[in-house]
């Protein structure tokens, strides 16, 4: 039986295959959670896409708004990469804020985990300055995705930043 992907992309990629579940579009459920110890705690929601375009490549953009106001707070588009033959998967970001990240990590099963390789940013970013990430997706039983980031600053250790959960849409 084919799979969802090679059903909705016609570019379909056997090299990213293990990787269909994030395939599509989706919004969180409920708002997400941030906090910070250098921030005030806050909600928001959020918006996935991942696509394959016909390289063996994923591509991503995520949206976030604050929950109240709607305005918008974050935005990352990327690459997501295969190491052929392994479950070794790299995140190439770009961030509005200036941030560009490279994190590498594990896929096992239905959970991608991985950890900051290399940062860049202007010379002129605003501080503290973003050290090291690390997120977790996880596609739960339920068909929900979720995902939890962590991130240390140049004034704060490792420390949980942000966690939701995700519904995929039609």
């Amino acid at each position: 039986m084919a799979s969802f992907a090679s059903l909705a992309c016609p570019f379909y990629q056997p090299a990213v295959s293990s990787l269909d579940w994030l395939l599509g579009n989706w919004e969180s459920v409920e708002p997400g959670k941030g906090s910070f110890p250098s921030l005030k705690d806050f909600r928001y929601t959020e918006a996935l896409h991942f696509a394959q375009m016909g390289q063996p490549i994923i591509n991503f953009m995520f949206n976030a708004s604050d929950a109240e106001t709607k305005k918008i707070l974050h935005r990352e588009c990327g690459f997501i990469r295969m190491q052929t033959g392994t479950n070794r998967v790299a995140f190439i970001i770009a961030q509005n804020s200036g941030l560009v990240e490279v994190e590498e990590g594990e896929l096992v099963g239905k959970q991608l985990s991985l950890r900051t390789q290399a940062l860049a940013r202007p010379s002129f970013a605003k501080e503290p300055h973003v050290k090291e990430v690390s997120r977790v997706f996880q596609l739960q039983p339920d068909g929900k995705l979720e995902q939890t980031l962590s991130m240390s600053t140049d004034k704060q250790p490792m420390t949980q930043y942000l966690h939701v959960t995700y519904s995929r849409l039609p």
